[in-house]
């Protein structure tokens, strides 16, 4: 199956210039969202991994059946105010100021081996600072998943220290 046929693409959104690549019309196909969950888990069998993290916020949307598929536990990194009790924060810059996200606490212990999902990689900046977060817990990052990859913004290069896959990628 080819799913980057599944996914809309809509030029000029949100602003002149740029082509969104809306996910909704794969999630609403039951059998390209499975096939989707079925390769990424398919991926990573081998990789020994503990822990799957979904990054807000269609993080969470492939990052929850994952790990169902992988028999694994899930936790979620969000942005400021939206998990209860106590947090571990960190900012990240974005193209015109800075951004903010947090992980609970005690989301997992040390050592814990995670595989990070996001739906998306563009510059790798949103995922670098998830890799802080998960480090700051003592965790371990085995692999990054992501649905899509737009290479022409490089992020891959900015993550070349860590396992990357990625379903469908657009050059440009």
């Amino acid at each position: 199956m080819d799913l980057k046929e599944k996914i809309r693409v809509i030029p000029d959104f949100p602003q002149p210039g740029i082509s969104f690549k809306d996910i909704t019309t794969l999630l609403k196909d039951g059998e390209a969202l499975r096939e989707a969950i079925k390769r990424i888990a398919s991926h990573f069998a081998d990789a020994e991994i503990d822990m799957v993290v979904g990054v807000e916020s269609r993080g969470f949307i492939l990052g929850a059946p994952l790990a169902y598929e992988m028999g694994l536990g899930f936790t979620l990194i969000r942005k400021p105010g939206k998990l209860p009790g106590e947090v571990l924060s960190v900012e990240y810059d974005l193209e015109y100021g800075t951004d903010r996200m947090e992980i609970h606490a005690d989301a997992f212990p040390p050592g814990t081996r995670v595989l990070v999902v996001d739906d998306l990689l563009a510059t790798g900046g949103t995922i670098a600072a998830a890799i802080e977060l998960i480090k700051k817990l003592g965790g371990q990052v085995v692999g990054l998943a992501f649905l899509i990859e737009l290479s022409y913004l490089h992020g891959r290069e900015r993550l070349e220290d860590y396992h990357i896959l990625s379903l469908v990628d657009y050059k440009e």
